[in-house]
């Protein structure tokens, strides 16, 4: 299927009396950057203060926080002129992208996790502006709030940059403690240590737990008790189940000759599966954690019907504030998890350079300087001190050793009650879509309980990830073999969670890796090699000393 290039072309002016001051002004500017700025970028200028309302798409169903009613919102809005109008999808997320690239609809920014496929198609598809040509166009001062590092890995082949990611970590950051690892082996505390505080680092010794929990605690708060959790089973599969315990297995990403390890059969992740395979032969892998989503879970969270749960420690934030509200000891707390037969340190991911979510500003979007202005503002240290603290004088105060930190009463209810927090004030970063981590750690500071457990606990199994980072252009023939290995795992996992047995398990493992072989996986395995020796190239040539954190 062939598909044209999207652009977006100059339109006339609305109003005769003002076409030639406009043009004026628009062919001043083209004059000052003609060699570099395509001729198609010439949207209508609008003043830089003028009220207007940016569409912004994030791509994310569970994010609910309204623009416009706290705090930081409206002194956003008032510092920069500009409203934003948020809309998620209701249902499936790359589905909602996918009917809003295919139908010409984009809005104005759009956030989404920069390993999803559109984003290449957006790139490639000529759906969103390049960032260099618009700061050339309406603010050359935008890089200058921008991370260096970052740029330059973003940078795409043709010298140009088109989004910008947030929670973007570069070696430094690691190297300066600023990162901790996301990913934790939860129990609940209660529960855990009524039972004796058990090793649950071995196979044995967690199906021993698992059983002995479910024994003497079958109901919780007259519910009943789910003794192992996990995230939700997706399209892709379930990160519980398989990427976070490959890391907690420290299982190697590439082997020391450079080669993909084949992480699905290392027989350490095999050993484990086939544990939790025998948890659900006896009963204890209930129904809820295949079929319930995000919605579904964070009730069951804050309710502590999970025994243990392999689970990202943000994610349960909320819930865990919840429970120490109604009691300290029914909290969640983060303990050794499964290890390889070694018994080696778990190698816990802490982000790189690509972050979390990027950033782009569409081709559709009658707004482009104030688009552009927003980005910067959230970027600009300003920004980053509005979205994580507030207003100062209001939210947060400068201590007398410079650094910012949030007010106590206002602390106070960010810790008791989040949903009221962002109702009223929405820092915290409620508004995390190019949130900068590693600029607010100093402002942030460690976590109060009950959160700064989990995050003390992760910060000894913290690696460097960010070689580690494979993106893959949805019009190649890899990205397309991977989405049917993917939907086939997604298929395979809960099959050999549930089977019948041993023989059941590994007659449906071959299945997979037969399909897998069938499907052309190897080329896949061989542009990921290709994508990560690149990767590494690039990080050391930006960071020569530091071969022994990126090589394998």
């Amino acid at each position: 299927m062939c598909r044209l290039r999207k652009t977006q072309s100059g339109r006339p002016y609305a109003a005769a009396k003002r076409g030639m001051l406009l043009a004026m002004l628009l062919a001043v500017l083209l004059t000052a950057c003609a060699c570099d700025v395509p001729s198609s970028l010439s949207p209508e200028p609008t003043q830089a203060r003028e009220n207007v309302t940016l569409e912004w798409y994030v791509n994310y169903s569970w994010f609910t926080t309204p623009w416009g009613g706290n705090l930081v919102s409206r002194a956003i809005t008032e510092r920069t002129g500009t409203d934003i109008s948020f809309f998620v999808p209701s249902g499936n997320e790359s589905d909602r992208l996918n009917a809003l690239i295919f139908s010409d609809a984009l809005p104005d920014l759009i956030t989404l996790g920069w390993w999803e496929p559109q984003v290449r198609t957006l790139i490639d598809g000529g759906y969103v502006w390049a960032l260099d040509d618009l700061a050339q166009l309406y603010d050359p001062t935008f890089f200058d709030v921008t991370d260096r590092w970052t740029v330059e890995w973003y940078r795409q082949s043709d010298g140009k940059i088109y989004g910008y990611p947030n929670s973007s970590y570069s070696i430094d950051d690691y190297r300066e403690g600023r990162t901790k690892s996301n990913q934790t082996f939860l129990v609940r505390k209660d529960i855990y240590e009524a039972i004796g505080s058990p090793d649950m680092t071995t196979p044995e010794g967690f199906m021993n737990a698992v059983r002995k929990a479910a024994e003497l605690f079958p109901t919780v708060n007259g519910e009943k008790l789910i003794p192992v959790g996990a995230h939700e089973f997706t399209e892709k599969g379930c990160d519980s189940f398989d990427e976070y315990l490959f890391n907690f297995l420290a299982l190697p990403v590439v082997n020391e000759d450079g080669t993909l390890h084949d992480r699905y059969t290392d027989p350490e992740y095999i050993r484990w599966l086939k544990a939790f395979r025998q948890l659900g032969e006896e009963g204890y892998l209930l129904d809820d954690i295949f079929i319930d989503k995000r919605a579904q879970m964070e009730e069951k969270l804050s309710q502590g019907r999970y025994f243990c749960m392999i689970y990202q420690r943000t994610d349960i934030a909320d819930q865990q504030k919840i429970l120490y509200d109604n009691d300290p000891e029914s909290i969640y707390i983060a303990v050794d998890g499964p290890k390889n037969s070694s018994g080696d340190a778990h190698r816990l991911p802490s982000g790189g350079l690509s972050g979390w979510t990027v950033t782009l500003i569409s081709k559709k979007s009658k707004h482009l300087e104030q688009a552009l202005a927003m980005m910067r503002y959230m970027i600009s240290e300003e920004g980053q001190r509005m979205i994580w603290l507030g207003v100062e004088g209001v939210t947060y105060e400068v201590g007398e050793n410079g650094v910012p930190h949030m007010l106590p009463e206002v602390k106070s209810l960010l810790n008791e009650d989040r949903t009221r927090f962002d109702e009223l004030y929405g820092a915290d970063v409620a508004y995390w879509m190019l949130q900068n981590n590693a600029m607010a750690a100093p402002w942030v500071g460690e976590l109060d309980e009950p959160l700064g457990q989990m995050e003390r606990w992760s910060a000894q199994y913290t690696v460097y990830t960010g070689q580690y980072d494979v993106q893959m252009d949805r019009g190649m023939e890899e990205s397309q073999i991977s989405d049917k290995v993917d939907a086939e795992w997604a298929r395979t996992l809960p099959q050999l969670l549930l089977a019948a047995s041993e023989e059941e398990f590994d007659r449906l493992l071959d299945a997979f890796v037969k399909k897998r072989a069938d499907y052309g996986y190897e080329r896949v395995v061989r542009q990921s090699e290709e994508t990560i020796a690149k990767n590494i190239e690039r990080l050391l040539e930006a960071y020569p000393d530091a071969r022994d954190l990126l090589m394998p």
